[in-house]
């Protein structure tokens, strides 16, 4: 298996809500942000059970994606039950974002999930690129052409999800496969800090020569003196070196607490998959 290094961080902060109910997971092989939602006690306990079950994924240098697969379905159902003891309208729920390390064919992969409107953004081979869809509402209009994405910064319905773990039917993450190459950036990041922040802010810094802590130091931070209303919470991984697996496996397997500003908390190490035990 080729080898793959690895450097992250994370930040994290309320914005300008009570209390932050984001959760995140940023531990190789597993980068992820969720970002509850039911209530004070109901949303923070919605994101912290399904990055619960991702930790539980990390028993080795990769997770099978069937293993991915299975945490999301637990997550869902642990939410639904965190609902019923609720009892109010709406029950919990939480979106996730993220992505996870995995191995076929003797090559490293990430393997992109989501739900919600959390995202992923990707760095490779000078082009920066979104690789989630949100499943709001406002992105349904955008896709029908009914808004413009300018204007779907203020409207109305702009924090309404159509899909997410713990609420109605529609609780299926979407899983993209991706080849594992050296010089890949990846952003994972709760609506907080999209909200605040522009795609092209978010992209110039991502692409900057600071170190991963600094850029997911530096992004909640701006995002907080934007004003960001919600939660705001960034991941950041850079992968040093890496091997490019065989394309046509990628094909068959593609369907695709708070810290104090101005300095978030934010952690750093590196990974090497050819040698974890």
């Amino acid at each position: 298996m080729h080898q793959l290094d690895l450097t992250w961080g994370s930040a994290s902060h309320r914005g300008q809500r009570t209390e932050n109910q984001d959760r995140l997971l940023a531990e190789p092989p597993v980068f992820a942000v969720a970002d509850g939602m039911g209530g004070h006690a109901s949303g923070a306990e919605a994101s912290a059970a399904v990055i619960a079950r991702l930790q539980e994924t990390l028993t080795g240098q990769t997770v099978e994606v069937d293993a991915l697969r299975a945490a999301m379905q637990h997550a869902d159902a642990d939410i639904r039950r965190i609902g019923r003891a609720v009892g109010t309208e709406g029950g919990a729920g939480t979106t996730v974002a993220g992505v996870a390390l995995i191995e076929s064919g003797g090559g490293l992969y990430w393997a992109a999930f989501h739900i919600g409107d959390s995202r992923i953004y990707r760095w490779s081979a000078h082009r920066w690129e979104r690789m989630s869809n949100d499943h709001s509402v406002v992105q349904e209009l955008i896709d029908s052409g009914v808004i413009t994405t300018e204007q779907a910064l203020t409207h109305p319905e702009r924090h309404m999800v159509t899909r997410a773990l713990g609420i109605g039917s529609g609780s299926e993450a979407e899983y993209t496969l991706l080849p594992a190459d050296g010089g890949q950036r990846f952003l994972i990041c709760s609506d907080g800090l999209t909200s605040a922040l522009s795609d092209e802010r978010i992209a110039e810094m991502m692409t900057d020569d600071a170190s991963a802590p600094a850029i997911a130091d530096r992004l909640v931070t701006d995002a907080v003196a934007a004003g960001a209303r919600d939660n705001v919470t960034a991941v950041v991984v850079h992968v040093q070196a890496g091997g490019r697996p065989d394309p046509a496996v990628v094909d068959g397997l593609h369907a695709l607490e708070e810290v104090t500003v101005p300095r978030p908390a934010s952690q750093s190490d590196s990974f090497d998959a050819g040698s974890r035990a």
